[in-house]
């Protein structure tokens, strides 16, 4: 990691970040290199101007570098989000009087639809065939991603008893620690139990694990999914994520309601989950386009 200026109030903000708000290692650290840049802008640019003591133009001229030097606006959009919480927070610790982000816009970024697997696909990918331990496990992974919304980190981070067949459901930890319930199907709780009943480490209060008997990672699963998914030819996302969109997206064309959808992924607001209903509309103004007499001329 890249070593910028330190400062005691981005250490104070740092350590609210860990340990008030729960945020992860890897979302702090991403925390720190973006205020740690800024700090480093200031010493290069701006003759080493107090972070107190900055104005709106301040912000306005470290945009404008970001975007100079090549950064995309998707970047640049969440570095600004970094300063924004970092300033809010010494608004709220009365370190300065006056928010100098308040007022600035963040540059408009093109919104990405995120990838999904059709049907078609999903059921394709989800033929795995094998009945030995590794088989069982893979199977029982794509089931659980695709059948819950998981993402891997969640998936990873599985118990044993968080998996409640008789209610079928399990307990997912999600980001920042918060906890919810998502129902479990048949064809996950199947892949499941077969593959508990084969697992060879019975101890482990892991759900799943790796070849050393030691819980699964995140990079393990990615593998593990981008081997799946690429046997499904004309699929062009291949991360345990496109799994959660297409389990998003296929619960909307079957007529989900959307705050259903959003409490199922555990999304803190409503827009993150809005993305879907685009995916959604386009594949409708397809089918209606076909369908419909009076759709063309």
């Amino acid at each position: 990691m890249p070593i910028y200026p330190a400062d005691e109030r981005v250490q104070a903000f740092l350590t609210y970040l860990s340990h008030e708000k729960n945020f992860s290692a890897h979302t702090n650290r991403a925390y720190q290199i973006d205020l740690g840049q800024f700090l480093e802008f200031l010493l290069d640019r701006k003759d080493g101007k107090d972070i107190i003591k900055i104005k709106r133009e301040d912000i306005r001229d470290f945009i404008g570098y970001l975007l100079k030097y090549g950064y995309e606006r998707s970047s640049v959009a969440r570095k600004l989000s970094s300063l924004k919480s970092f300033y809010k927070f010494l608004t709220r610790r009365k370190i300065i009087t006056a928010n100098p982000l308040r007022a600035v816009k963040t540059p408009k970024i093109t919104k990405r639809l995120p990838g999904f697997l059709t049907q078609y696909q999903t059921q394709k990918i989800m033929d795995i065939t094998g009945t030995d331990e590794r088989s069982l496990r893979n199977r029982a992974i794509m089931e659980v991603l695709y059948g819950a919304g998981l993402r891997a980190s969640e998936l990873v981070g599985l118990n044993v008893d968080d998996v409640d067949f008789y209610n079928e459901v399990i307990l997912v930890k999600g980001k920042g620690g918060k906890e919810r319930i998502v129902p479990l199907g048949s064809y996950a709780q199947k892949a499941i139990k077969e593959y508990l009943a084969e697992r060879k480490s019975k101890d482990n209060f892991a759900l799943f694990l790796n070849q050393h008997g030691k819980r699964l990672t995140t990079r393990s699963v990615q593998t593990i999914v981008k081997r799946m998914i690429s046997k499904v030819s004309d699929a062009s996302h291949t991360n345990p994520h496109t799994l959660r969109h297409s389990f998003a997206t296929h619960l909307l064309e079957r007529g989900a309601d959307l705050r259903a959808v959003q409490e199922l992924l555990g999304h803190s607001s409503l827009s993150a989950t809005q993305i879907y209903t685009h995916i959604s509309i386009e594949r409708l103004k397809k089918i209606y386009d076909k369908a419909h007499p009076r759709a063309e001329e």
